[in-house]
């Protein structure tokens, strides 16, 4: 077996046992996540990531794809609270009872994987026949990032005017509520599909969505293959412990967008300068160098949002 199978397998053996303890220790089926079991699955599921790193470390001679994934991972990490901003939102609007969170969650996570795994495996591959389109994905980071710079954190996001729920509401057949927990009800013969699958699908779209700015930005780190599965699939995989941990802290954080603003600004400006930078800096340094900069951007936003909290923010309870 060749390193590249090694790192696969114990990956994947990884996920199958993260997955088994969260769901079967630390989660039950229909039962509300307090802050607290939230905080420690959150920390669970960061210590599996930096446990991966780790093992990158020791078993990759080459140590710049450790580090490459570590940064990819935290870039993913901080783009996916974003998500959950919006996921609250969709979770708000349709009325979806608490208890009923966890699962909902996990279905529709998956189905961002799977998306994501796809969306991962064609953007790299068209990026290696046609190493141009790196213009394309920096140029588009770049846009991407001055937008999320000046726009308005307030600007409302409302689940029902978005199109997938508008198709869905036009070619399936909805029912009003969320069916005791199911995802599909009959009456009179026929499917009614629940507020509760509305949720799923929404969630995997508008994480596909947000995966249209975080992995260009993580191809500008990498486009090694087994980086940014791993460490889009760890991050994606947090994103339920996260919801938990942050949604009763949804105005904690009001320069995040911000400071990730910056970073997507920066990773952009890497790609366009690509063949430059290499004449001057080694890919280690390069790679160095996105980790500080991500590191220092993302933190740094977190720490002045903490500390200079917009005027008229209600305080959390947690």
């Amino acid at each position: 077996m060749n390193l590249s199978n090694l790192i696969y397998l114990t990956f994947a053996l990884i996920i199958l046992l993260a997955l088994a303890i969260d769901l079967g220790l630390l989660s039950r089926k229909n039962k509300v996540i307090s802050y607290k079991t939230a905080l420690i699955q959150i920390c669970f599921w960061v210590c599996i990531a930096l446990a991966f790193f780790v093992f990158l470390w020791y078993e990759e001679s080459d140590k710049q794809i450790a580090v490459s994934y570590l940064s990819a991972y935290l870039m993913e990490w901080s783009l996916s609270i974003d998500n959950i901003f919006v996921f609250i939102i969709i979770f708000n609007s349709f009325k979806v009872k608490e208890k009923y969170y966890g699962r909902v969650l996990l279905a529709g996570i998956m189905m961002a994987i799977f998306f994501r795994i796809l969306f991962i495996t064609l953007g790299v591959s068209l990026l290696q026949q046609f190493h141009g389109l790196i213009y394309v994905f920096g140029i588009f980071l770049l846009y991407t990032g001055i937008k999320m710079f000046r726009s308005n954190n307030d600007e409302e996001f409302e689940p029902h005017d978005t199109r997938i729920y508008k198709l869905m509401h036009r070619f399936l057949p909805l029912a009003k509520g969320d069916g005791d927990g199911r995802y599909i009800i009959r009456e009179n013969g026929k499917p009614l599909y629940t507020t509760l699958f509305v949720v799923v699908i929404l969630l995997g779209a508008i994480d596909l969505v947000f995966a249209l700015d975080s992995i260009p930005a993580v191809i500008g780190i990498s486009i090694d293959k087994m980086v940014i599965y791993t460490s889009n699939i760890f991050a994606v995989l947090g994103l339920r412990s996260l919801f938990f941990l942050l949604r009763s802290a949804v105005s904690q954080f009001d320069y995040l967008q911000q400071g990730i603003a910056i970073v997507l600004v920066l990773i952009g400006a890497k790609m366009l300068l690509e063949f430059w930078l290499d004449q001057w800096l080694g890919k280690e340094v390069q790679v160095l160098g996105s980790l500080i900069l991500i590191v220092v951007c993302i933190f740094g936003s977190i720490l002045y949002s903490v500390f200079n909290r917009k005027k008229g923010t209600p305080e959390d309870v947690f």
